[in-house]
């Protein structure tokens, strides 16, 4: 790794810039196409880095030209290492005038940045990422890269239309959320009959997502992005597959448990994932605060034996994305400290039975289904 370059413009006073420059460097209709972000106060260009962030080029992105302290003390275990490769992108400050988040965000809970991201499986990243690559890539036959560029735009702006790829859904299968549903109805659009998605959900989605989709994408990712060492991970797995179960039970009954297996996984994961998200605000990105942001859009199961091990510890959802580095049989813990910190500052904080939240996705679907379709009509 190259030696961090020293602070530009070190012995000299910084630039200062307000939100409102700020906000234009999204890198969508500026004629630089630039990308500025801020972080605890000082100001990065990542115009060119952008695209070599270990992230994902996406994951950054999304907080150009806003605030990114909150996703920054979360997403990150050793700070301190990762500040001073920073120091090349820094260019300024904002201006003492300012305040320290956009006018836009609720700043009571900003305090909260300081405990996110303390604890993970191992303290060192490389080693995370490691054995990362064995679980998904050898044990599941999916690439590490493929996971991480999804994943972690989902914890950056869950719920938000263009930015979440656990969205990607609307609006050419489903139409998801009140705003959207209606807008896509004011439009005329009709990709699907969507007054019936809470129906045709059953089919499309629980089944199909990782048997139909996910099983072609997953390569397609790892080729098309030249991710060979996540592909020869993936590989191990089926060659591991293929010479366990092929003398026991030959070709047919291989393919066949296969497509079990993965019928199996696709149920599980699409009704567990899907409980705590698409019940909840769905829209365009509005930039509100890190703590806003992921409760609006969250929502917890009940906490029983039962629910912990059905969905991994994620029925605390909450917490989860408040804490995305947290080990999950922790999450119960700060459950307590959480819920409070919401009452105290009015905050709504969500949590349900299992099959109420199952139950919430059809209802949901079918809600906006409706709009939808009355929008197509009469507006």
């Amino acid at each position: 790794m190259e030696e961090p370059e020293p602070e530009p413009g070190a012995g000299s006073s910084p630039r200062r810039f307000t939100w409102e420059e700020i906000g234009l460097r999204t890198g969508r209709g500026h004629p630089q196409q630039e990308r500025w972000l801020v972080i605890d106060r000082k100001v990065y260009d990542i115009s060119r880095f952008y695209r070599r962030h270990p992230g994902g080029a996406r994951v950054i992105s999304h907080y150009a030209g806003q605030d990114a302290t909150d996703p920054f003390t979360a997403f990150h275990l050793d700070k301190a290492l990762v500040r001073k490769y920073m120091n090349s992108l820094l260019i300024g400050e904002l201006a003492p005038d300012q305040p320290s988040f956009e006018p836009s965000k609720n700043a009571q809970a900003g305090w909260l940045q300081h405990d996110f991201g303390h604890l993970s499986v191992f303290s060192k990243s490389k080693w995370n990422h490691l054995v990362h690559k064995f679980v998904i890539g050898h044990l599941k036959g999916a690439p590490a890269s493929w996971w991480n560029h999804l994943h972690f735009q989902h914890h950056a702006k869950p719920n938000c239309f263009h930015k979440d790829p656990d969205v990607n859904m609307h609006p050419l299968f489903f139409a998801l959320g009140k705003t959207l549903s209606v807008e896509l109805g004011m439009k005329k659009k009709k990709f699907m009959p969507y007054n019936h998605q809470h129906k045709y959900f059953f089919i499309i989605g629980p089944p199909a997502l990782v048997p139909l989709f996910f099983q072609w994408y997953i390569f397609y990712f790892a080729v098309q992005r030249r991710q060979w060492v996540d592909l020869a991970w993936m590989l191990t797995f089926y060659i591991r597959f293929f010479i366990t179960y092929l003398p026991l039970l030959g070709v047919k009954g291989l393919l066949g448990l296969f497509l079990l297996v993965r019928l199996i996984e696709s149920n599980w994961f699409v009704w567990v994932t899907q409980m705590n998200h698409i019940p909840m605000h769905i829209d365009y990105d509005k930039n509100v605060d890190w703590f806003s942001t992921q409760l609006q859009a969250t929502c917890n199961v009940h906490q029983s034996l039962f629910n912990d091990w059905f969905s991994g510890h994620l029925n605390f959802q909450i917490e989860h994305h408040l804490f995305p580095t947290m080990p999950r049989h922790n999450y119960w813990k700060v459950a307590p400290l959480v819920k409070s910190l919401c009452a105290k500052h009015g905050i709504e904080y969500q949590s349900k039975p299992l099959l109420t939240a199952f139950a919430d996705i059809v209802h949901s679907l079918k809600d906006s289904g409706e709009l939808w379709l009355d929008a197509y009509l009469h507006k």
